[in-house]
């Protein structure tokens, strides 16, 4: 009996996803567990697995952005038929154009044949990519003769190498050497980039305010350097760590700011999963570290290493990045000493963290200097008081100070 396969719910509020590729071709065989494809979802792009055993009998969406719940594949048995209905094919997929030369008698091409057209030109001058024109302009190819593939016939790098590669005509050389003509590359958003940009619009119409405050980090720096010598073997903490453990035990004493605000109702949590922001080259994720008020800091720094690890190498699964209470967004590392970080809602507050400044300052009537961190809670006002986000922020300046406060 065959099993269509539908493209699978990931996350909550998962609506769509983006097929990437296929890992699998149709006739080959499945194991349930076996990862199937690549899919893009709006935090992630991960393998799904296979629902079922057996051959991969049809794929009826090639790739593209598909529908929770749309039959995207069939596995079954070899040699039995398959009909897929046709909403499972999107208009202009390739599965959609093959069944459609099929319906008018001809086959498809095995392999996607690209139109070949003569360079394009605009006011004289012609399409080619800046990547192209620097290969053309390295091997003293004239674009002129180069047939271009790209979209309206613009002239790509590969047309370029292929001319190269067939003796083209060599462009004549310059009288004087002229700056290479600018061109504004065009970059569609990425299935993650346009969640950024909603989710950040939606934060922004938020009712939030800020609370600075300034903490002294010399015995959190002493209690660092001491579990780096105790954890030598295994993932060394860091002051992010330190400050993932306190702001744990902080939440616990001040549960509001441990809340996600739902519209009409506030969920507070009993247990602290904190999201650390991680930046990546196509965007910005928080995968979530469970329950911190319950891990040591060994065990919270050694799970930041693997999902750092995980998020940086495209290996995120959706189950890292759901469920979080509160997030805790670090530019330190940048040499930032303050910044104001946007919610991620719906949590009801985000912490942002500077770099620890050696700073002058008045310690019992004496200038001495001092490592100074400086932190800045942002809330969402709906859920949190002043009153409250200011004590929850003394408490992690208290625990900042000497650590065995927050033991």
């Amino acid at each position: 009996m065959a099993t269509e396969i539908k493209l699978p719910r990931l996350g909550q509020g998962m609506e769509s996803g983006t097929i990437v590729k296929w890992l699998k071709s149709e006739g080959d065989e499945v194991e349930k567990g076996e990862a199937l494809y690549e899919l893009d979802t709006d935090k992630v792009t991960q393998e799904v697995e296979a629902d079922a055993s057996g051959v991969l009998l049809k794929i009826a969406v090639a790739e593209g952005e598909v529908p929770v719940g749309k039959t995207i594949a069939v596995i079954g048995e070899q040699g039995e038929s398959v009909e897929v209905a046709d909403d499972a094919q999107e208009e202009g997929s390739p599965a959609r154009a093959r069944e459609e030369d099929r319906a008018r008698g001809r086959e498809a091409p095995s392999e996607q044949v690209t139109e070949i057209k003569q360079p394009s030109t605009t006011n004289g001058r012609i399409k080619a990519s800046p990547l192209a024109r620097r290969i053309a302009r390295e091997r003293g190819i004239d674009l002129s003769n180069v047939a271009g593939t790209g979209p309206d016939g613009r002239v790509v790098a590969e047309d370029v190498e292929r001319a190269a590669a067939t003796g083209a005509p060599v462009a004549p050389p310059a009288s004087a050497p002229t700056a290479p003509p600018q061109e504004v590359e065009l970059e569609q958003l990425s299935s993650m980039r346009k969640t950024i940009a909603r989710r950040l619009t939606e934060a922004w119409q938020a009712p939030v305010f800020q609370l600075g405050i300034s903490v002294d980090m010399g015995r959190t720096l002493e209690v660092r350097k001491r579990l780096v010598e105790l954890n030598a073997d295994s993932a060394k903490p860091t002051v992010s760590d330190l400050l993932t453990k306190v702001c744990a035990m902080a939440l616990m004493r001040h549960r509001a700011v441990n809340a996600l605000y739902k519209g009409d109702a506030i969920e507070l949590y009993p247990t602290a999963n904190i999201g650390i922001a991680v930046a990546i080259p196509n965007g910005l994720v928080v995968p979530v570290i469970e329950g911190c008020e319950r891990k040591t800091i060994a065990e919270i720094a050694s799970a930041r290493v693997e999902l750092v690890d995980r998020a940086r190498s495209g290996r995120l699964q959706q189950g890292d990045l759901d469920g979080g209470t509160f997030t805790i967004s670090n530019l330190g590392m940048f040499g930032i000493e303050r910044f104001i970080a946007v919610l991620n809602p719906p949590q009801a507050a985000i912490l942002a963290v500077g770099s620890t400044e050696e700073k002058p300052v008045v310690v019992d009537g004496q200038v001495v200097v001092r490592p100074r961190l400086e932190l800045t809670l942002t809330c969402d006002h709906r859920a949190i008081d002043g009153a409250t986000g200011a004590q929850f922020l003394g408490d992690v300046k208290a625990f900042l100070e000497e650590p065995g406060l927050a033991l």
